[in-house]
């Protein structure tokens, strides 16, 4: 992946540029009035661009860009603030103090409901395995401005890695956190803000016996699953589906207490 930056010479947008190209170890090129598509011909890479208020992900082969918006999480938020209920927190039983680890992070939309529900008390800690998407949606979190001051709080109190999330469940002790979390399908359609150019650049790791036992050795508490409501995942791994009519997407949980 290189590093640019949006619309003509700007001298601290470069040098902003230049050290998020150094913290990437990817490198810096010059825009010289270059358009998007001409860099990522010339140099046969993924072009991150960096603007005065946001980073932009354009995938090489791919004309959908990847930004970072908190999509769904906005309206359930507001929905959480009014005291409405969340399948999400529902399933995961997430109350005040309760710690999270997000395994399959993206665009955080459910790791800010998370971190809105456990609340500064608890603890929220997304994993990404693509560098460059870490990143933008790191950055993000701790800039993006939603009118909700409860809201930019929960933002700004989550944690990314950029790793593999079996790599990190390794690392990790036993009842580590409370709650660990996979959705290895996307919430957010196509159609969303910031996602289009998810599908191109997200690493589908795919979950296997030996990452839910991991996870199961970490999580306190329980192991949520976010899945269609046809998969076979849910009877795989041994998951409770929590069935809901007409709902496109079920939740399953391990209770491991």
């Amino acid at each position: 992946m290189i590093v640019t930056t949006a619309g003509k010479y700007d001298a601290p947008l470069v040098e902003k540029a230049k050290k998020i190209a150094n913290e990437l170890s990817s490198p810096f090129i010059s825009r010289k009035n270059q358009s998007l598509v001409s860099l990522q011909k010339n140099y046969e890479d993924h072009v991150l661009m960096v603007g005065k208020e946001k980073l932009t992900l354009h995938p090489l082969g791919n004309q959908d860009p990847l930004f970072f918006h908190p999509n769904s999480s906005m309206f359930r938020v507001k929905r959480l603030l009014r005291g409405e209920d969340d399948r999400f927190v529902l399933a995961a039983s997430l109350k005040k103090g309760k710690s999270v680890l997000d395994c399959t992070l993206g665009l955080a939309s459910d790791a800010i409901v998370a971190s809105l529900a456990v609340g500064k008390e608890g603890k929220v800690v997304g994993i990404e395995a693509n560098l460059a998407i870490g990143y933008i949606v790191k950055a993000g979190l701790e800039t993006w401005e939603s009118g909700s001051k409860e809201m930019d709080a929960a933002m700004r109190r989550i944690t990314v890695v950029s790793m593999d999330h079996l790599q990190l469940l390794k690392e990790l002790d036993k009842n580590s956190y409370d709650v660990v979390y996979f959705d290895p399908m996307f919430e957010e359609t196509i159609a969303s803000p910031g996602m289009a150019g998810l599908k191109t650049m997200a690493v589908y790791t795919p979950l296997s016996s030996e990452v839910i036992e991991e996870a199961k050795r970490v999580a306190k508490e329980r192991v949520v699953l976010k899945d269609h409501y046809k998969s076979k995942r849910f009877e795989q791994f041994g998951f409770t589906q929590i069935k809901r009519l007409s709902a496109k997407f079920h939740y399953g949980t391990i209770e491991l207490t």
